[in-house]
């Protein structure tokens, strides 16, 4: 058998497995026609209009109105669905976060304390490694998601001897529940060839033994990228459950559109992929981080199209210009509450792309016409954030850029006032308040800055459209908590941080719907119920707009994606 004929014969297997591997994943078709009445449609268009019933046709809205003008287009073959008083209302858009990142706990251990896990202690950590590499093939990577230093009982973090008692075999990796740092064993560090001779990178810091240069396993911001690259080396079988995992979770949850926010070119094209066979029915949104694709950009190689389809989007390059407040890398203006080293009390943070390079990089992603999306966390990377993307806006004016400021988290009021005048919209991680708001503060930021942290009160009054993200898998994918946080600003502990800065429900709603459509220009498609868009919905089990019950124990029950169900409770 010559080459030619096996190439075609490979070919031809390949072919057959592709179609039985979409005939087995196929998605789900709408009916020609169907309608939904007798509930509360809240539509999220300008008006923020509440109808009582909808009709779609395939894929796309047809109409929306009362029951009795829904019923008026029933045919015989329509799909009549009561609502009985139910909630109808657009899919959740994920604004900001990490897909498919959730799906980690098919492939890792869980690390999380409360209110997400029961890890209260380093040894808790340890056991929940250990019972990793138990199950791991030998040599292979043991990992875990989400250890808070802060929440465990030793209030630090784990060390590379520690990870070492779980195994000197398997590289081990213990990621922190910022994703920012993570803290590695000696063969983890070996793999990646850091050693008491690797210098500290621009923009991160490798933890060192008390007075040594010997690492201690803690890799900070840019240091631990290499190792990060390395973890995403999996196998067909560990991304497709990773993959079919979060696709699940995010649809129990109502988002019908998710956000890989930061991909490198082979988790586009796995995405790509994926969405096409149709284990990921969501939307996706793709930021593509400047730095993994700064060779195709610089070539000219470089086309968003080409990780593009139906369902699939590349509209802004990602740059991350800080770490993360409760990581104490997040750049801070003043320093920390609660210093994280007494000796070093004036401490502020570090800024992950120094200054001079963020305006270089901006700059010529401006000029290229791309929009972009930068995370920032501290008021002095928001500072240097906005000063750089003034001086792009001013060197190459574009109407309507719509930067992406991701977190936005300690925003102060006149930097909120400045993204307005450059045509910078914030995505806030609203959620922050409940999971972190006690520790920020008491611990990070002291009760002044505590209270203005997310501050979409400042933003809805400078008419700043503005949306909301749980940044999963940092936080698990609950939208309706994020919608919560805005409007109550409740911490764990029970207590609000900063009243003036909540805002109205369907402010918020609108903030997981069609403003965070609109930050990406998507808003013309889905995001909100009016006729000629697409069928993206979901079925909630009561309203949110009633105050009298907690809006985050309501039930989606069904989540539709083009008109198609992909996703029934009952």
């Amino acid at each position: 058998m010559n080459w030619k004929t096996a190439a075609l014969i490979l070919v031809a297997l390949l072919g057959g497995l592709t179609v039985l591997f979409k005939i087995a994943t196929r998605v789900p078709q709408p009916p020609a026609h169907q309608v939904f009445i007798n509930g509360e449609v809240l539509t999220m268009d300008a008006a923020n209009s509440i109808a009582e019933a909808v009709s779609v046709r395939n894929e796309r809205i047809e109409a929306v109105g009362s029951t009795a003008e829904i019923m008026a287009l029933v045919e015989d073959a329509t799909e009549v669905n009561d609502l009985r008083g139910r909630t109808l209302m657009p899919g959740f858009i994920d604004a900001h976060g990490h897909f498919p990142g959730s799906g980690m706990s098919v492939v890792s251990a869980d690390l999380t304390s409360p209110p997400v896990g029961d890890k209260l202690s380093i040894a808790d950590v340890l056991a929940a490694l250990r019972e990793r590499a138990e199950a791991t093939e030998p040599g292979e990577m043991v990992s875990g998601f989400g250890y808070d230093d802060t929440l465990l009982a030793e209030e630090r973090h784990p060390t590379r001897a520690e990870l070492d008692s779980v195994s000197t075999e398997h590289p081990v990796v213990a990621t922190h529940v910022s994703g920012h740092m993570v803290v590695a064993n000696s063969r983890a560090l070996e793999l990646v060839g850091i050693t008491a001779d690797t210098e500290d990178p621009v923009g991160g810091v490798i933890g060192r033994r008390p007075g040594s240069r010997e690492p201690n396993g803690l890799l900070e911001e840019t240091a631990r990228m290499d190792l990060m690259m390395y973890m995403q080396d999996m196998g067909l079988r560990e991304i497709y459950a990773m993959m079919k995992s979060a696709s699940v979770e995010y649809l129990r949850a109502g988002v019908t559109t998710a956000q890989s926010g930061g991909t490198s070119q082979a988790l586009a094209t796995g995405l790509v992929l994926f969405s096409r066979l149709g284990v990921v029915p969501q939307r996706l949104v793709l930021f593509a981080f400047d730095s993994e694709f700064a060779d195709l950009m610089q070539s000219g190689d470089f086309d968003p199209a080409d990780y593009a389809s139906d369902r699939v989007t590349m509209p802004a390059i990602k740059l991350v210009a800080d770490g993360s407040i409760q990581g104490y890398t997040g750049y801070l203006s003043h320093p920390y509450h609660v210093p994280r080293d007494p000796q070093d009390p004036d401490y502020r943070g570090y800024p992950s792309i120094p200054r001079e390079d963020l305006f270089a990089r901006v700059k010529a992603l401006h000029e290229q016409g791309y929009q972009i999306a930068i995370h920032g966390n501290g008021d002095e990377s928001i500072e240097d954030i906005l000063d750089a993307f003034e001086a792009a806006q001013q060197a190459h004016p574009v109407d309507d850029p719509r930067m992406i400021l991701i977190h936005s988290q300690m925003a102060r009021k006149d930097q909120v006032a400045r993204m307005k005048a450059l045509g910078v919209t914030p995505s806030f991680f609203s959620a922050h308040t409940y999971y972190w708001g006690d520790r920020h503060r008491d611990i990070f930021m002291g009760p002044e800055r505590a209270a203005a942290m997310s501050p979409a009160r400042w933003a809805q009054e400078q008419g700043l459209r503005f949306s909301s993200h749980m940044d999963t898998p940092v936080t698990p994918m609950l939208p309706l908590q994020a919608v919560w946080s805005q409007v109550h600003r409740r911490s764990f502990g029970g207590d609000v941080i900063g009243p003036e800065q909540r805002i109205d429900v369907m402010s918020a709603l609108r903030a997981v719907t069609i403003d965070a459509a609109w930050q990406v220009f998507q808003d013309d498609r889905i995001g909100s119920i009016e006729p000629g868009k697409l069928a993206d919905l979901i079925v909630l089990s009561g309203s949110p707009l009633d105050m009298s019950v907690d809006m985050r124990e309501l039930q989606v029950e069904r989540t539709l994606i083009d008109g198609a169900t992909v996703y029934r409770r009952y």
